[in-house]
C-alpha cells in the first residue's frame, strides 16, 4: 500500500479538468499521526457532514511556507489549494508463470531498483525520490525491463507517467510503455513523442504501426496510462487520477497476446540534443480515492528544530457553505444564463437608482423625470408569484408626465463581446395600453428597439435603422396582456422570435437585426409612453446562437411556479448548477415531485438538505472528484447479498470492544407531517406507544406536492423506527491486513457488508450493516477504518411471495 497525496498548486477546485497535480506524498509523516479522514454521517438519521482530512507534512525546506518566494510552489502555497488523497494498492505476484500482467506492481519507494521485478533493465535506470528514472540519452537506448513471465490476456498494465522528456534540440526523443511479444518489434503499448508532443496508442509490428492513434499530449489527461485486454479486445486507456479511465483506442486482440508470454518494457531513445529522462511511478497500482477537497490553511510549526505543516482540508461543502444566500429561483435562472445586464428592480422603496447584478459592471438605472408629477417607487409591490420579491411600481400622471428609468450602458456595450445580437427579457403588469416596457437605442438614435403594449393589450416590437424609419410590428397571438396580471416576455432579436408567458408566439418577425444600442430605458421611452403598472427582472443577453430565447423563456416557470412538480433529482441538479457544480451523480430511481423553492433567502446547502429530508435520501460530496452524489432511498431497499462490497469475520475486527445497541436513540412512534399549502397529518404506532410511551421527534415539514405523499413519508419513518432492532453502529477494521483490502476500500456511503460469526451472545450469527460514514487513519503499513453503520434491515420492504421479504409482522413494510 502506498499513500498518494497530491496538491493542485494554482488550480481551481471548481475546474478539476484544468488542474495539474503535484505529488507531495513523500512529505507526509506516516509514522506520527498519518492521515486522518472523516466522511459521511454518524447514523442514517443524521446529515452527512463536510468531509475532512488532516495530515502532518514535512516543511524543513520551507516549500510549504506561505509567501516563501524560494518555494518551488510559490506563489500558490495558500488557502483553498485543491488537494486529493488516494491509496495505491500494489499487487503481489502469486501463482505460477505466466503471471497476469496486473500482478506486476512496484511503487519505487525503497530507493533500490528491484532486480527481481526488473532483471533486464539497461542504460542507467535508477530509482530515487519515489519514482523510477529512465535516461533519455544520446549515449544509447535505456529501459526498465521485466523478465518474460507475464501475460496481457485478460489482464492489464498500468503506470503513472510523472515526467516526460523534453525536445532539448533533438531530432528524435521518445519514451514508451510496452507489452512485448516473443518477436522483436511486435508489441502493444503507449509511446510519447517529445518532438511532436503527442501520446500515441500503438500496436507495432517491425517496430512500427501505420494505424497508430495519436493525441496531443496532456499532463492532466495522460497522467496515467493503461493497456488492457478483455474478451477479445485490447483497450488503450488514459486517466487523470488512476481511478476513472477514458478509452482512447480499441483493437481486436492480436493472436500473440493470448498465445505467448510477454515481457514488460519502458524504453527510451534520443537522437542529438541534450540528455534528460522520463519518470514513471506506481506500476500496476490499484488506485482508491479517499478524499477530494480544499486545504484550509498551510500553518507553519516547529517540533524543536523540525519544521512541519499540519494541514487540514475540507471537501467541496467548504465552498458550498460559504456561498452567499440564493436569490429567488427566477433570479438564479437569469444569472445562470450570464446576462449582459440584469436589473431585478427589487431595491428598497427609498432607493433612487436600480442596480445591475449581471456582473459586467453596467451603470445603475436612474429615475428620470418627464414633465411634472407621477411617482416611481422601487421594490414596492409583489413581483411574480414564486419570487417573494418586491418590484417597481410606475405611476405616471399621463403618458408623458411621470418617471421612468434610464442608463447609458457605456461604450463597452458596443464592443466585443457585447456587440452580438440582443435578447430582451422582462416581467410586467398593467391595465394601461399604449405604453413602453423597455427600449434601447444608439447614442445618435439611428438604431432603436422597443417593446411596448398596444391597443387591446397586444405586444409590439418597434424598431428603426439607418435604412428604415420607426416601424411597428405587432406580435400575433398576444392580445389581452393589459389585464392586470403578471406576464413574461422574451424577444430574441437575432432569431426574430418572441415568447410570452413561456410559449413561443412568433418566430418570423420582420425586424432589423442590429447591435450596439447602448442607451437603455425601462418603463417609458425618452420621456413618452410612460408605464403605468409594475416591471421587474429586466435582462438583456448577448446572443450568438439559437439558445438564448428558448432558455430565457423557461424563466416563466421559475417565476410562476418555482418549478413545483419537478422530481427531486432534477431539483438537486438545478440547485447544483446555481452553486457552480457541473454535475451530480444520481443513484437510484425513486424520486418524488418536489414543491416550489422559488423564494430566495437561504443557502444552496440548506435548500439541498430540504430535498434530502423530503426524500429520505442521502446527499454528500464525492471522494474522487469535485462533485455531489444524491442517493434515492430505493438504493437501500432489500440489499442483495450478491451486492455486498465485502464480508468479514467478527474475529477479524481490530477492536477490544464491540457494542450491540438496543436503545431508544432512533425510536419514533408518533409523527406530525405537513407540506407547504397542505394539511398537517399524524401517523402513530399504537403498539410502540403502548410499550414505550410516546416518542415524537417534532413536526416534519417536507416539500411534497400532495398530502398523500406526506402521509407516505410519515408512515415510512414510523414503520422503520417504531421498534428499532439491535444494531452494530461502529465496525472498526484494520483494512490493510485483510485479503479483501480493495473491496473494503470500495465501501462508501450506503454500501453494505456482513459481519459473520458473531459471538454466541449475539441475537443472530451474522449482522448485515449499511455504511453511513467512516473515520479512517492511514499510516505506514496500517489502514484502520472505523465504519459508522446502521442495520440494513431497517430499509427492507415488502416483496410479494418472497420468503424473506413477505413474512407477516416481520418484513411487510411497504416501500415508499
Amino acid at each position: 500500500m502506498a499513500l498518494l497525496v497530491e496538491v493542485g498548486w494554482g488550480g481551481l477546485v471548481q475546474a478539476p479538468s484544468t488542474i495539474t497535480w503535484t505529488d507531495i506524498s513523500t512529505r507526509v509523516n506516516q509514522a506520527q499521526g498519518g492521515v486522518v479522514i472523516t466522511r459521511g454521517a454518524s447514523d442514517e438519521l443524521s446529515e452527512a457532514q463536510p468531509g475532512t482530512a488532516t495530515l502532518m507534512l514535512d516543511n524543513d525546506d520551507g516549500a510549504l511556507t506561505p509567501g516563501n518566494a524560494s518555494s518551488p510552489y510559490f506563489p500558490f502555497v495558500r488557502r483553498n489549494a485543491p488537494i486529493r488523497i488516494s491509496v495505491a494498492v500494489i499487487p503481489q505476484k502469486s501463482g505460477s508463470a505466466p503471471y497476469p500482467m496486473e500482478q506486476l506492481g512496484d511503487d519505487f519507494d525503497d530507493g533500490r531498483l528491484s532486480t527481481v521485478l526488473w532483471p533486464s533493465s539497461y542504460g542507467g535506470v535508477t530509482e530515487a525520490g519515489g519514482v523510477v528514472r529512465v535516461p533519455v540519452s544520446t549515449a544509447g537506448n535505456a529501459g526498465l525491463q521485466s523478465a518474460r513471465e507475464w501475460s496481457l490476456a485478460g489482464s492489464k498494465l498500468t503506470a503513472k507517467l510523472v515526467t516526460v522528456p523534453k525536445v532539448n534540440g533533438s531530432s528524435a526523443a521518445a519514451a514508451s510503455m510496452w507489452a512485448n511479444s516473443t518477436t522483436s518489434g511486435t508489441r502493444i503499448g503507449w509511446r510519447y513523442d517529445a518532438i511532436a508532443n503527442t501520446m500515441s496508442a500503438q500496436t507495432q509490428t517491425g517496430f512500427s504501426d501505420s494505424t497508430a492513434v495519436a493525441f496531443p499530449y496532456s499532463p492532466i489527461s495522460h497522467a496515467w496510462l493503461r493497456i488492457r485486454e478483455s474478451g477479445g479486445t485490447v483497450y488503450w486507456e488514459s486517466s487523470s487520477d488512476g481511478f476513472g479511465w477514458t478509452v482512447r483506442r480499441t483493437l481486436a486482440t492480436p493472436s500473440w497476446v493470448t498465445s505467448q508470454t510477454h515481457a514488460v518494457e519502458f524504453p527510451t531513445t534520443r537522437t542529438g540534443g541534450i540528455n534528460d529522462f522520463v519518470e514513471w511511478d506506481l506500476v500496476g497500482a490499484h488506485i482508491r480515492p479517499r478524499f477530494y477537497g480544499l486545504v484550509n490553511e498551510f500553518p507553519v510549526g516547529w517540533q524543536g528544530m523540525v519544521a512541519t505543516a499540519k494541514v487540514t482540508a475540507t471537501d467541496l461543502f467548504k465552498r458550498l457553505n460559504r456561498l452567499p444566500v440564493l436569490r429567488s429561483m427566477l433570479a438564479e435562472e437569469i444569472l445562470e444564463q450570464a446576462p449582459m445586464v440584469y436589473y431585478p428592480l427589487t431595491e428598497d422603496s427609498t432607493s433612487t437608482t436600480a442596480g445591475d447584478i449581471g456582473g459586467n459592471g453596467a451603470p445603475s438605472l436612474a429615475i428620470t423625470q418627464s414633465g411634472a408629477g407621477g411617482t416611481l417607487t422601487l421594490g414596492s409591490t409583489a413581483g411574480p408569484p414564486e419570487t417573494d420579491e418586491q418590484v417597481t411600481v410606475f405611476t405616471p400622471s399621463s403618458a408623458t408626465a411621470g418617471k421612468w428609468l434610464r442608463a447609458d450602458l457605456g461604450p463597452q456595450f458596443e464592443d466585443p463581446p457585447m456587440y452580438n445580437y440582443l435578447c430582451f427579457e422582462a416581467w410586467f403588469q398593467t391595465t394601461t395600453t399604449g405604453r413602453c416596457i423597455m427600449g434601447v437605442h444608439t447614442t445618435d438614435l439611428v438604431d432603436q428597439h422597443l417593446l411596448s403594449i398596444g391597443a387591446g393589450g397586444i405586444l409590439q416590437i418597434e424598431w428603426s435603422s439607418a435604412e428604415t424609419p420607426m416601424t411597428t410590428v405587432t406580435v400575433d397571438g398576444t392580445s389581452g396582456l393589459a389585464d392586470g396580471n403578471w406576464h413574461h416576455v422574451v424577444y430574441d432579436q437575432r432569431e426574430g422570435a418572441v415568447w410570452v408567458d413561456g410559449a413561443l408566439v412568433d418566430s418570423a418577425l420582420a425586424v432589423s437585426r442590429r447591435w450596439g444600442e447602448r442607451v437603455l430605458h425601462v418603463g417609458g421611452y425618452r420621456g413618452t409612453r410612460l408605464w403605468n403598472g409594475s416591471i421587474g427582472h429586466v435582462a438583456i443577453y448577448s446572443t450568438t446562437d439559437t439558445s438564448a430565447g428558448p432558455t430565457a423563456a423557461t424563466h416563466y416557470t421559475a417565476g410562476m411556479t418555482g418549478f413545483a412538480g419537478e422530481t427531486a433529482d432534477a431539483r438537486i441538479e438545478r440547485l447544483a448548477r446555481y452553486a457552480g457544480i457541473p454535475s451530480v451523480t444520481i443513484w437510484g430511481s425513486t424520486f418524488d415531485p418536489i414543491a416550489s423553492q422559488g423564494a430566495g433567502g437561504s443557502g444552496v446547502v440548506a435548500r439541498m438538505r430540504e430535498i434530502e429530508t423530503t426524500e429520505s435520501a442521502r446527499l454528500f460530496a464525492e471522494r474522487d472528484w469535485y462533485g455531489l452524489a444524491f442517493q434515492s432511498r430505493d438504493i437501500r431497499y432489500n440489499p442483495d447479498p450478491q451486492s455486498e462490497v465485502f464480508t468479514i469475520d467478527y474475529a477479524d475486527l481490530e477492536t477490544l470492544s464491540v457494542e450491540l445497541a438496543d436503545d431508544d436513540q432512533k425510536l419514533v412512534n408518533s409523527l406530525d407531517a405537513s407540506r407547504p399549502g397542505g394539511a398537517t397529518q399524524r401517523v402513530t404506532s399504537p403498539e410502540s406507544i403502548r410499550d414505550n410511551g410516546v416518542y415524537d421527534p417534532g413536526a416534519l415539514s417536507i416539500l411534497k406536492t400532495s398530502d398523500n405523499s406526506v402521509l407516505d413519508a410519515a408512515w415510512w419513518r414510523v414503520s422503520r423506527y417504531a421498534d428499532p432492532a439491535p444494531e452494530l453502529r461502529e465496525v472498526p477494521i484494520e483494512a490493510y491486513t485483510m485479503p479483501s483490502y480493495l473491496d473494503i476500500l470500495d465501501a462508501d456511503i450506503s454500501s453494505y457488508f456482513t459481519v459473520h460469526n458473531m459471538p454466541a451472545q449475539s441475537p443472530t450469527p451474522a449482522m448485515r450493516v449499511t455504511v453511513e460514514g467512516y473515520t479512517e487513519t492511514i499510516k505506514e503499513a496500517s489502514h484502520l477504518i472505523q465504519f459508522h453503520t446502521s442495520a440494513s434491515l431497517t430499509d427492507s420492504v415488502w416483496v410479494l411471495d418472497d420468503a424473506v421479504y413477505s413474512v407477516l409482522d416481520s418484513s411487510t413494510r411497504l416501500a415508499y
